[in-house]
């Protein structure tokens, strides 16, 4: 069944009633602040955001007799938005709640535009993203260079993750063969596990020790499932893959970070199985294909758009192998989705 487009007047009564919920969430968070506030609070000190609810976070206490206990906290009007990873400045309040007073300074930031195409932060502070894919839902190589074009802009490290890989058998093997040995070739770390097995998972732990990573991917390629092999105390909720569209149900609903025992942190995010790149430009999409790095300004154009223009260095690479039609079909789909392109 084809989904049911709204209107213009039932979207619009939609953005008002999501308006004056949040308006009234809003008033209720206001009056609760003022009420901590005008309370007993604790001396400012650190803490790092590891979940987030709505209008209120989830902080961990990083210094002082507090450490590593989580507090509900309430954030002051005047701060940014918060996502998890986040290092703060808060006070505790009495009842376990507390406020944030001020945000530190991100090293790296991960961010998407939402339905409305406004740019939203997903997490902060990373240096490993982890690009799960699996033999179903069926991977697409788009989506997969989307993550890594987000990855290069965000100046975050990324590893190609292949789970449920004991699924793979006669008719996908040559697709999905096919489509790693691209990512090898470029010089991408790619890891093959099966978390409902537990082969490989040693291997990747071995990864993740000592980063902070957070797991980006479609719904229903065993996100949550990775969550509960590396870290079999938390018990996130895994969910089917839908018999009808065989896509993934979303069983993740909010990120949140973890703590390995070994050191290193994992933020696990919910399901996307599209993740826009309007926030980014030509120049940072051709960034994000690391072969294009010695053949960009080599074109005999210099505005060329390595479609059919002569004296095309991209066009000639293809050609002669050095890049693989695969990446160059990515390549136009990223570039045509970009907001104002003309290609």
């Amino acid at each position: 069944m084809a989904k049911r487009q709204l209107n213009r007047r039932q979207n619009w009564r939609i953005e008002k009633i999501q308006g004056e919920r949040a308006a009234r969430a809003a008033k209720r968070e206001s009056q609760a602040l003022e009420t901590l506030e005008g309370g007993d609070l604790g001396p400012e000190q650190t803490g790092l955001v590891i979940a987030h609810f709505g209008v209120q976070v989830e902080v961990e206490a990083q210094e002082g007799e507090l450490s590593g206990q989580v507090f509900r906290c309430h954030l002051r009007a005047n701060l940014p938005a918060l996502v998890t990873g986040d290092k703060v400045v808060w006070r505790a309040g009495n009842q376990g709640i507390g406020v944030i007073v001020a945000q530190l300074p991100r090293t790296t930031e991960l961010c998407r535009p939402d339905s409305r195409g406004q740019l939203k932060p997903v997490a902060s502070n990373v240096d490993l993203i982890v690009i799960v894919f699996a033999p179903m839902p069926e991977p697409h190589a788009n989506l997969i260079d989307r993550y890594l074009v987000a990855a290069e802009h965000a100046g975050i490290r990324p590893l190609l993750l292949l789970n449920k890989f004991d699924l793979i058998d006669d008719q996908n093997a040559p697709a999905l063969n096919a489509l790693l040995e691209v990512y090898r070739t470029l010089g991408y770390p790619v890891l093959e596990v099966s978390a409902h097995h537990g082969n490989g998972m040693q291997n990747l732990q071995d990864q993740l020790d000592g980063h902070i990573s957070v797991f980006v991917g479609q719904s229903g390629v065993g996100k949550s499932s990775l969550v509960n092999s590396l870290l079999p105390e938390v018990g996130t909720r895994v969910g089917p893959l839908s018999e009808y569209s065989g896509q993934g149900t979303h069983t993740t609903t909010t990120a949140r970070l973890f703590h390995f025992p070994r050191g290193g942190d994992l933020i696990d995010s919910p399901g996307i199985r599209e993740f826009g790149l309007g926030h980014v430009s030509r120049a940072d999409v051709e960034a994000g294909f690391i072969e294009f790095n010695d053949l960009l300004g080599r074109c005999r154009f210099r505005d060329c758009k390595h479609d059919r223009e002569p004296g095309c260095a991209l066009l000639q690479a293809l050609e002669d192998g050095r890049v693989q039609q695969q990446r160059m079909n990515s390549y136009r789909s990223i570039i045509a989705s970009l907001a104002g392109s003309s290609y």
